[in-house]
């Protein structure tokens, strides 16, 4: 009995020492998996990054363009060689495009810290360089860049407790931009900035029930600079010169931010917006030195006002969306960065006939001539329909009209009339009117990806009259020096879009 007990004792503590050995050779036990989580607080498509108690959202596009009878980023075939209508004219523009981003929320005990970036990587083709010398050429600056591409900041601001600091869409602007209903980026009518934000300090204050009221500074150097013309220069006279060889571009620095601020109800039956801004003018010399001095600063302004219509009787998810606006002194807030003549100075022209439409913010004459602010209004809108599920269209259209002061008229049409020109100019007269109509189809086979086909069609009401004469041969539009009879414009695109966003 007592050796079966010493056997049994043993064999026990040996099995209790082996277990022990095989328990030290384990692995120590891993920690559990941390999974990303879903963060409903925001909407669909949030995750908790992991580990910390921020929601990112991450989105973005695949994009394929192609515009017919288009120029450069689909503006129209208005100026340049594109402009020239003759075999130096390229009939298509190509673009691809990548676009991605991120959007970051953290709850705090101040309210939720968001940060938003949107950045896009494009290729196009079939831009002009405007250095034909008599052939077509490629623009380089605009299709280069890295890996012959371009990489394009959209958007990148932080937003915290009711203030928006960064690259963030204007406070002027409506929610729609320049796209109420289309995909062409060159419509006139209204602020844009939707798809290129702008820098700005901003502050919103919520009051409850879709009513917010909005207030900032912005820089007014990307987009809301459509020039200052010093009228005492010397006129260049060669066919297809910008601003019809008026004086030269005299915009001195920076010396103010715009104010800009904006009023919005948005509740389930649409959208009503009044926004304003306030635009510094503050133009360069008389002369080429400081020592010939200028004439004074003046502050232009801009207004718009802006109507959403949902749930209308047409059918569901259907919408009119309408603005007008009016600015003096401030053009770019009509003419937006991408529309005719967003730059200030855009030729309409023919084959044998040329046409001139440009919208400075203002322009001034030799000393001791004091800034003229030139006066614009405009409207655009459109009518968006669901046929079904699948099907959905759009009609659009935009109107614009720029006038000038009696004084400004004055001396931009003291040389026009005589030498260089000569006496053919039977009506100098800078104002003008621009039209635009077009409509769109979209096919959405599968959820997020469509395809659209849009067309077209602009006219320039412009009010000279006569024929011009240019001196000298432009090469690089293969344009001849001669007489050109001054007379109204028009011109079409068509757009095709395929585009699968995520």
């Amino acid at each position: 009995m007592n050796l079966m007990k010493s056997l049994f004792l043993g064999s026990a503590a040996g099995l209790v020492a082996m277990t022990g050995a095989q328990a030290a050779d384990l692995p120590l036990k891993a920690k559990a998996v941390e999974y990303v989580k879903v963060c409903s607080l925001y909407g669909a498509g949030f995750y908790y990054i992991p580990g910390t108690d921020t929601c990112l959202k991450l989105g973005g596009y695949m994009r394929a363009d192609m515009g017919i009878n288009t120029n450069s980023v689909f503006s129209g075939n208005t100026s340049g060689l594109g402009g020239a209508r003759n075999r130096l004219s390229n009939d298509f523009t190509w673009r691809a495009r990548a676009n991605l981003n991120l959007d970051t929320r953290t709850a705090t005990e101040y309210g939720v810290v968001r940060t938003y970036f949107d950045a896009n990587y494009t290729w196009t083709s079939g831009g002009y360089g405007g250095a034909g010398g008599g052939a077509t050429a490629y623009d380089s600056a605009v299709n280069g860049g890295v890996s012959n591409g371009q990489l394009g900041l959209n958007f990148a601001f932080i937003q915290f407790a009711g203030f928006t600091m960064g690259k963030a869409v204007s406070l002027f602007s409506t929610p729609w931009g320049a796209y109420p209903g289309n995909i062409y980026d060159g419509l006139v009518g209204g602020g844009g900035t939707t798809s290129q934000g702008v820098n700005q300090f901003a502050y919103t204050a919520e009051f409850g029930n879709g009513v917010s009221a909005s207030v900032g500074v912005q820089d007014p150097s990307a987009y809301y600079q459509t020039g200052i013309f010093n009228l005492g220069a010397p006129i260049t006279n060669t066919f297809g010169t910008a601003n019809f060889g008026y004086g030269a571009s005299a915009y001195g620095g920076t010396r103010a931010p715009d104010v800009v601020g904006q009023i919005r109800v948005d509740q389930a039956w649409g959208l009503f917006q009044v926004s304003a801004a306030a635009h510094n003018n503050n133009p360069a010399y008389y002369g080429a030195t400081q020592d010939t001095r200028g004439p004074g600063d003046k502050w232009g302004w801009a207004g718009q006002v802006g109507l959403q219509i949902k749930n209308i009787p047409t059918g569901p998810g259907d919408t009119i969306n309408v603005s007008g606006v009016y600015t003096k002194g401030a053009s770019g807030y009509n003419f937006q960065e991408l529309a005719s003549p967003a730059a200030g100075a855009t030729i309409y022209s023919g084959v044998n006939s040329v046409g001139y439409g440009f919208a400075p913010d203002s322009v001034y004459g030799a000393s001791p001539g004091q800034l003229q602010l030139v006066q614009t209004w405009g409207v655009r809108g459109a009518f968006n329909h669901n046929w079904n599920a699948y099907w959905s269209s759009s009609v659009f259209g935009a109107y614009a009209a720029v006038s000038y002061t009696g004084a400004a008229k004055t001396a931009m049409c003291a040389g026009m009339t005589a030498s260089p020109f000569g006496v053919g100019i039977t009506t100098c007269n800078p104002d003008y009117n621009i039209g635009q109509v077009g409509a769109n189809l979209r096919w959405t086979p599968v959820r997020n990806l469509t395809f659209t086909a849009e067309g077209l069609y602009t006219m320039l009401d412009q009010k000279y009259a006569g024929t011009a004469h240019f001196a000298n041969n432009n090469t690089a539009a293969a344009k001849l020096a001669g007489d050109y009879a001054l007379k109204d414009q028009n011109t079409w695109t068509v757009m095709l879009r395929a585009q699968r966003t995520w």
